[in-house]
């Protein structure tokens, strides 16, 4: 084949393996859609791709069980409930915990694991039964001054540690913690390395893609990037290895009161953040980096989105529509297609 295998967020084609070994599974899980592609089996000790598929969506099925806020069975609502400074915790919850942390420093707290308390009260639960309410339009003219987001001053994640010998988690009680999109990363990140071994594969949580395999590397994926305005494919990011994520006010927003508001927030405020950016696509090695970096771009407004997106490539759109595309930084990585 020549080019890059052409695909979108929402119609994905898998074209290098012959029908029988490739699978193309999509499934509701973490409140979004997922979608997995996995061509050929490079060794003879791994399951054919259907059978992996259907693995991989058992997998992460537990994951959601196992780490959803919204469940009150789950460790992370065990963690959240328990009282005690020091509680024990499974690996996976560990993992979690550890890459949120890690995405509140590479972002220096923009991206903060502890608003749980404030997404509460901007009324995030509405949104979740009405997803991608198409009122972005309205909800821009009447929204407050457009000003960049900053870390809340008490940075309260800071105080979260994870101990890895002693399998525990610590935190001063009653602080929650809230992985938000991270979760979904994360479990694109985990799912991947599942995957090793196959010729191609792509899992896409929610919009947090992970790709990998040596065909793939071969023949990129060109990953169409839809307009929070209007859902149009305005851009292309070509992905032979590694990830992208899209952080955009349009995903979840919903009616408060006189006016709007929606799932991203300013840590300084603890209130929806209308930086003048309304959606910002980053790239990275994985897939918690990029939903990172993606996130903290649309917080910085729009003179700190191009620092955030600089190492591995992106673009952000503004308020009016029209976008900024950032080049990839030195080295051998994944870059934005004009």
């Amino acid at each position: 084949m020549s080019g890059p295998t052409e695909i979108t967020l929402g119609s994905l084609e898998l074209l290098d393996s012959p029908a029988g070994e490739r699978a193309d599974l999509s499934f509701e899980a973490m409140g979004t859609t997922v979608r997995v592609q996995i061509g050929a089996p490079t060794r003879p000790d791994l399951p054919p791709a259907a059978e992996a598929a259907a693995a991989l969506r058992a997998w992460i099925e537990s994951y959601d069980r196992r780490l959803s806020r919204f469940r009150d069975e789950s460790e992370l609502c065990e963690l959240n409930a328990d009282s005690a400074p020091v509680h024990e915790a499974s690996p996976l919850l560990r993992t979690l915990v550890s890459a949120a942390l890690e995405a509140a420093e590479v972002t220096g707290g923009l991206v903060d694991p502890t608003l749980v308390s404030e997404i509460e009260e901007a009324g995030y639960e509405r949104s979740r039964s009405s997803r991608r309410d198409r009122i972005l339009g309205d909800a821009l003219t009447g929204a407050p001054r457009r000003r960049p987001g900053a870390p809340n001053p008490g940075r309260r994640w800071r105080s979260i540690s994870v101990n890895g010998g002693r399998g525990t988690i610590s935190r001063p009680p009653g602080l929650r913690i809230d992985s938000g999109g991270i979760g979904k990363g994360l479990a694109a990140d985990l799912a991947a390395e599942r995957l090793r071994g196959y010729c191609r594969y792509l899992v896409d949580c929610g919009g947090d893609i992970q790709v990998g395999g040596a065909a793939t590397r071969l023949d990129p994926y060109a990953v169409a990037v839809a307009h929070p305005l209007d859902s149009s494919l305005h851009r292309e990011v070509l992905l032979g290895s590694g990830a992208v994520a899209t952080s955009g006010i349009d995903a979840r927003i919903w009616r408060r009161g006189q006016g709007y508001a929606h799932h991203l927030l300013d840590p300084s405020t603890g209130e929806p953040a209308w930086t003048g950016v309304i959606s910002a696509t980053a790239l990275a090695p994985d897939a918690v980096r990029a939903e990172a970096l993606a996130k903290a771009a649309l917080l910085a407004g729009p003179a700190g989105a191009r620092e955030h997106l600089s190492d591995y490539g992106g673009l952000f759109v503004l308020d009016d529509g029209s976008h900024v595309a950032v080049a990839r930084g030195a080295g051998d990585r994944p870059e934005v297609a004009a």
